[in-house]
């Protein structure tokens, strides 16, 4: 019985000194400047700059490592874009109005608007092929 517990002990420090470890490494995700095709959208200009055109949006904050890792694959989605297709983020916690809007609950969340309506919502981290398909689709 006394070396179960010794054992047990052992593995929840283990897992406890892996988790600080993996949380520090994520911590320290380099932020990535936005790609200039991507529209900075906020409460004033979101109905605007998703008018008459496909756009998706990234809801995002920068203290969020998910999001983070999201942002080399939207530059990339971003710069292979064309015509009316774009990119947008909007940070949710300047444009709180948008997220309660749009009922974000957990981050990232991307939604993609045809025409300033929502079409589609995608959660967490996504890949560039998933996501031009999709956009390509709309």
């Amino acid at each position: 019985m006394q070396a179960f517990i010794i054992v047990l002990a052992v593995l929840i420090i283990l897992i406890t000194v892996l988790f600080i470890i993996a949380k520090a490494k994520i911590k320290n995700l380099p932020v990535v400047t936005d790609n200039v095709k991507i529209l900075t959208l906020t409460d004033t200009n979101f109905q605007q700059q998703t008018k008459n055109k496909v756009v998706l949006v990234d809801f995002w904050a920068s203290w969020c490592a998910p999001c983070r890792m999201m942002a080399p694959i939207l530059n990339d989605v971003a710069s292979e874009l064309s015509g009316d297709m774009y990119v947008g983020k909007v940070n949710v916690d300047q444009c709180q109005g948008l997220s309660n809007k749009f009922r974000v609950r957990s981050i990232p969340t991307l939604i993609l608007f045809k025409n300033g309506k929502e079409i589609n919502r995608f959660v967490g981290v996504k890949q560039k092929d998933f996501l031009l398909k999709e956009i390509r689709k709309a």
